[in-house]
């Protein structure tokens, strides 16, 4: 509850501000309400998490194109997630510049595409840079032929694939390349009202440096609105148990081929005697008939044996495993 002034305090301030001693616009509240607009014909349908998420999942899409887009452009790759916001389908083709490199993607099992567009430099550098130049981009923008067309069908299919994992948290996605549209005008995948998130990267290869925008429609990630939150985006993670991972290692490396060998026995001859060596001619070891063999794995020495034949073929029966590394 405010203060109450008693008679004499009302008429002393009354009287300050009818002789200007006091302002009256001191006293007003510094606190004001701001209104913002808000399009009912155009309603936001991806929240701050939603946007976030999407940021999460686009960090680890951006960390896996550092590590690949190397190895196929022989050129140190950077990438970076700058922004993500949900704006109106529309806004986004409108801002488009013709020539464009647009990939339409089919999001599969989800219903729907998404887009992915990247800069026409980057386009132009990846195709010097494969086609055994320094990779450079035009200076003077143009056309792309149906060559560089199909040389750069091989990139979006590399970039398109490594979605599969960071999406791997929120569902199984096996995205597919259905073609690239180099004009705006015919990549209206949906309505010019639905709302879309936009994903904004930046790419650097080398010295040419541009941006990457995926688009995402609401309807196309309607059916996954509910996980695209960071709580049940870290909490799938947390539940994958590691055992997993171990019995996969495990398996890969029970696949892995070892070389394995039998040393019979050694001996030192002088060189002359090893130049004047013919078929039939005999090496004395330095090792019995009935003495144990060494067999080493690899370059280490693993098994103690004593040989002998199986099935008419030469064999070796192990008598002691040797534990020391």
């Amino acid at each position: 509850m405010g203060e109450v002034l008693s008679q004499n305090e009302i008429d002393n301030l009354l009287k300050a501000l009818s002789s200007g001693e006091l302002d009256a616009e001191d006293y007003k509240e510094e606190d004001e309400k701001v209104i913002k607009n808000y399009d009912f014909s155009r309603p936001s349908k991806f929240s701050k998490e939603h946007l976030r998420t999407l940021e999460i999942i686009f960090e680890h899409f951006g960390r896996l194109l550092y590590t690949n887009l190397p190895a196929y452009l022989r050129k140190s790759v950077q990438v970076e997630v700058i922004n993500s916001e949900a704006v109106a389908f529309s806004e986004f083709s409108n801002a488009l510049l013709n020539p464009v490199l647009l990939g339409i993607v089919n999001f599969a099992p989800l219903k729907g595409s998404i887009l992915m567009e990247m800069a026409s430099n980057l386009g132009y550098c990846m195709i010097d840079r494969l086609l055994g130049g320094a990779g450079t981009a035009l200076e003077k923008k143009r056309e792309f032929s149906e060559i560089e067309i199909t040389i750069l069908e091989r990139m979006f299919n590399i970039c398109i694939n490594l979605l599969r994992e960071p999406w791997k948290n929120v569902i199984d996605i096996t995205p597919r390349l259905e073609k690239i549209e180099t004009n705006s005008q015919f990549a209206q995948v949906i309505s010019p009202t639905e709302m879309i998130s936009i994903v904004t990267l930046n790419i650097k290869i080398g010295n040419v440096e541009g941006l990457m925008n995926i688009c995402l429609p609401y309807v196309v990630l309607e059916p996954v609105m509910d996980k695209l939150n960071t709580k049940y985006w870290y909490s799938n993670m947390q539940a994958k148990d590691d055992k997993t991972y171990e019995d996969a290692i495990e398996v890969l490396i029970q696949k892995a081929q070892i070389p394995i060998k039998a040393v019979l026995g050694t001996s030192e001859i002088s060189v002359s005697d090893f130049n004047s060596l013919n078929v039939g001619d005999i090496i004395r070891l330095d090792s019995k008939i009935d003495s144990e063999l060494k067999i080493y794995v690899g370059n280490l020495e693993k098994f103690k044996a004593l040989p002998g034949t199986t099935s008419d073929k030469n064999a070796v029966q192990i008598t002691e495993v040797l534990k020391e590394e």
